[in-house]
């Protein structure tokens, strides 16, 4: 058990049979009445954000969570087989538990967050940006980069991405795996 007043981002406390990360915290003293703490907690599970109000010296459940680098090694029809690189265990992760999922090459390292109590996952986290190549897009006309026009490319995982005209067949580029947007052009993996 922690008070809220210790809650602080990246803080993990099961709420209503729920788990939930703090994003956001500050701590309040109106003028008049009890100091509190505001906080915007993310559900683990589905990704929703609530914001919620707790008293200061309120008791809430912490959970702690381990974070560990796993490898990933290949697709087994719904469920992904990652390898922990400490103890080369093989774990399946469940598609809706990954982050950026449609990002994911073989040997690809993700960072895994588990519930330390109930060894249980709790998602899979690709690294932000990531370096893919660009395996089929139409064209680009030179001299067409006056203007921020893009255009459809699919990558090496099969997933499509809006990129400027400029960008080619074979070009390796970086791609944000939160959002999956086009970042910049990189000359290799």
């Amino acid at each position: 058990m922690i008070n809220a007043q210790d809650i602080k981002n990246g803080t993990c406390i099961r709420m209503d049979g729920k788990l939930y990360f703090c994003i956001e915290f500050l701590h309040v003293k109106p003028g008049k009445g009890n100091t509190f703490m505001r906080t915007k907690l993310k559900d683990v599970v589905n990704g929703y954000v609530l914001e919620r109000r707790f008293n200061i010296g309120e008791k809430l459940e912490d959970v702690r969570v381990e974070r560990r680098p796993y490898q990933f090694l290949y697709k087994e029809g719904e469920d992904y087989i990652f390898m922990n690189n400490e103890t080369f265990d093989q774990a399946p992760i469940a598609k809706d538990l990954i982050t950026g999922v449609n990002f994911l090459k073989e040997g690809m390292e993700v960072e895994v967050v588990s519930d330390a109590s109930t060894d249980t996952v709790l998602y899979a986290e690709l690294p932000v940006k990531v370096v893919l190549q660009v395996t089929y897009t139409e064209p680009g006309l030179k001299g067409d980069t006056a203007t921020n026009a893009t255009k459809p490319a699919t990558v090496e995982t099969g997933a499509e991405v809006r990129v400027p005209l400029f960008i080619n067949e074979g070009e390796f580029i970086e791609i944000d795996t939160r959002d999956g947007s086009y970042l910049n052009r990189k000359k290799e993996a």
